[in-house]
């Protein structure tokens, strides 16, 4: 069983996306074993403070090394062969291709940060940093989820449907097709935009040549498609 565990300041951020759709079915079938760990509860002084102003001055404040690294040390006892994943801008560029790599872990723990940033002594407890991207956010629960999502979804069982699972694979054979193809569903024409004539055809070895092509055509024009074709792959939170 796949493990994840998340640590945060707000656990309850994580309530509802968790308890739907393809994670709570993955759950449900023993696929993977989510914890929520409360950073606020490792610390030791009667106010319960988890962050502090920064040295050398600034706004905004930063959050506190030690119950961070008290709460590392609690999810490594839990789980000796997880992987200590902080959320922070200057990470791995998260890809499909690196969503793949944790997937094929034992389990993942994702640290949140909040307020101005995390105490940089603590990377000397983490094991990698990885980020969705150059922009801001609140804090790294976003990040954490979108990531999460992309792994829990690649688990063998996850996904209901063979299909969904078959085409899911279908980026291993061909790594530059990080992106969809177009989709359609009835009714055949809406406001003079008529379904493509490929897809009702009938012809599966068309319909399969053309979406490739759109695939393909999309990853080309899209600096992800392009850098995907190239890298190998691996905020703020993100």
């Amino acid at each position: 069983m796949f493990h994840a565990q998340i640590l945060t300041l707000f656990p309850e951020f994580f309530d509802s996306p968790l308890a739907c759709s393809i994670p709570a079915r993955a759950v449900e079938r023993g696929l993977v074993e989510l914890c929520l760990i409360n950073i606020r509860d490792f610390c030791r002084d009667k106010h319960r403070k988890v962050d502090d102003a920064p040295y050398g001055g600034g706004p905004g404040m930063v959050m506190k090394v030690e119950p961070i690294a008290r709460a590392i040390a609690k999810a490594r006892d839990d789980h000796p062969d997880t992987r200590v994943i902080m959320l922070a801008p200057e990470g791995r560029p998260l890809t499909q291709r690196l969503l793949r790599e944790l997937a094929r872990l034992p389990g993942i723990t994702l640290l949140c940060g909040r307020y101005e940033g995390i105490d940089a002594r603590v990377e000397r407890y983490i094991d990698d940093k990885i980020s969705l991207g150059p922009f801001v956010l609140s804090g790294g629960e976003p990040a954490a989820l979108a990531l999460l999502d992309g792994v829990i979804r690649l688990l063998p069982g996850a996904l209901g449907n063979a299909e969904s699972a078959r085409q899911e694979s279908f980026a291993d054979e061909e790594p530059d097709r990080i992106f969809d193809w177009p989709h359609y569903t009835r009714p055949e024409c809406y406001d003079s935009q008529w379904v493509p004539e490929v897809l009702r055809s009938g012809d599966h070895a068309r319909i399969a040549a053309w979406r490739r092509q759109q695939a393909r055509a999309r990853a080309a024009g899209h600096p992800y498609g392009r850098r995907a074709c190239s890298d190998e792959g691996g905020g703020n939170h993100s």
